[in-house]
């Protein structure tokens, strides 16, 4: 008894600590005005193969929030199996009448062939992927460069159309292309690193994610030379499906 008890303990005990942080999404509010006076909400890293937010929970924040709109930073499934439930999360997205745009991560370039399949989804739910390209959304210029972990990523191509008078709002997924980024921006919106996925001090610095990591930076605002830059912690995990100090986060930020 005394050791069913004790295994009880210890089940319940890691339960808490590593699997609640990845269901107790965390709606991070993120206040750096640019003159826009714009609500984004910023989904990052849904991972559905692990992610345990559901639909459902999506949609009743994306209603409480109410943002003007909803940019995804990549990082949706790479397996053609999930493809399905990914369709679930963008049909919430779609069904919201919000306007969203996106990026590709990583994880998605591991579809390889079927990457067309996963692009469909997002055209059929009326989401627009921005592929080192922008998009005109009148108060200001949205610039989406593709993953730069992938080497899908051409900074200067996504710029090519922005005009310097112009606002200008990027969205990517890999933080890392900051560095490569020779003109100016007003903010970008970012995911990839998930924090670090386990709050242990230092030991992120080692995992090979580039050399922002190895800095110190994988969550949060940060500026450089050329613009101020978030690092969201994101919604799913990858590798082990579980979070150590660092919960499970959608942003939202007001420009």
């Amino acid at each position: 008894m005394t050791f069913a008890l004790s295994a009880l303990g210890l089940i319940a005990l890691f339960y808490a600590v590593f699997i609640v942080p990845t269901q107790w999404v965390k709606i991070e509010r993120v206040s750096y005005p640019i003159g826009l006076n714009k609500r984004v909400l910023q989904i990052s890293d849904l991972h559905v193969e692990k992610l345990r937010i559901s639909p459902g929970r999506l949609k009743r924040i994306i209603l409480e929030v109410k943002p003007d709109y909803i940019f995804l930073t990549g990082d949706y499934t790479m397996r053609l199996g999930y493809l399905g439930k990914v369709a679930s999360y963008l049909r919430v997205v779609k069904d919201t009448g919000i306007p969203a745009y996106a990026v590709l991560g990583n994880h998605d370039y591991r579809l390889k062939g079927h990457l067309s399949k996963l692009l469909h989804l997002f055209s059929e739910n009326g989401i627009r992927v921005l592929r080192n390209e922008s998009a005109d959304l009148g108060d200001f210029r949205l610039i989406g460069i593709d993953d730069d972990s992938s080497r899908k990523s051409n900074p200067a191509k996504a710029f090519r159309r922005v005009r310097p008078d112009e606002t200008a709002v990027v969205i990517t997924h890999d933080p890392n292309v900051t560095l490569k980024i020779k003109r100016g921006y007003n903010y970008l919106m970012c995911g990839h690193f998930h924090g670090g996925q386990f709050r242990v001090p230092f030991i992120f610095r080692f995992v090979k994610k580039g050399p922002l990591p190895k800095r110190g930076i994988y969550q949060g605002l940060h500026r450089d030379e050329h613009g101020v830059f978030y690092i969201s912690k994101g919604a799913g995990q990858a590798g082990f499906n579980a979070r150590f100090m660092i919960r499970s986060e959608l942003t939202v930020h007001e420009l």
